[in-house]
């Protein structure tokens, strides 16, 4: 399969080099010259044959926002975006509606593994319809970690992003009773 992805950071520097060893192709967009296999977001675009899937792996909010605008006046019906940043599952909603009005697919998609997670695979949740889920089916394989578990599709549209949402909130909420409780460890003299 080919897979247009755009932010190459830790995370989609890793993702790339994870989704290419399971042996597709990866066209790789980022801001950093260094980093990108193509110039430009109509470069990457023009690299893929349809129909296309393109994964953003940008900070939520305003930068994913731009790149989801742009890319709605590249691709074409039939096309998937799919949002693996951290973006609010409310946001999941506007771009699949923006994105339909254009025949265009969307997929939300929380993802947890950090920089671990080339080796080990990413956590994934994901949310939209089964028919846009299905065109992203083989890269969500090669990118979760092996075994029967570690990815789930969580519902409709902006699912991912909520599961994600309370994912976060388990963990940190668990990183700092362990914080407190560390503390509280090295105060007693006993």
């Amino acid at each position: 399969m080919e897979l247009g992805l755009v932010g190459l950071g830790k995370m989609g520097g890793n993702m790339r080099e994870r989704i290419r060893r399971a042996g597709h192709t990866v066209v790789g967009y980022d801001r950093n010259p260094d980093l990108a296999d193509v110039h430009s977001l109509e470069e990457l675009v023009g690299k893929l044959k349809g129909p296309r899937v393109v994964w953003v792996m940008v900070p939520a909010g305003a930068a994913t926002q731009s790149t989801v605008d742009e890319l709605a006046e590249l691709l074409e019906p039939g096309d998937v975006v799919v949002d693996g940043g951290n973006s609010r599952w409310t946001d999941d909603e506007k771009h699949a509606e923006e994105l339909a009005a254009k025949g265009i697919g969307f997929v939300d998609c929380g993802v947890s593994g950090g920089v671990w997670g080339l080796e080990n695979g990413y956590a994934l949740m994901y949310g939209g319809d089964a028919e846009n889920v299905a065109k992203v089916q083989p890269i969500f394989d090669a990118l979760r970690p092996e075994g029967d578990f570690g990815s789930v599709h969580a519902g409709k549209v902006g699912a991912g992003h909520f599961a994600k949402m309370v994912h976060n909130g388990i963990e940190y909420a668990m990183m700092q009773a362990y914080a407190e409780g560390w503390e509280l460890l090295e105060k007693v003299d006993s």
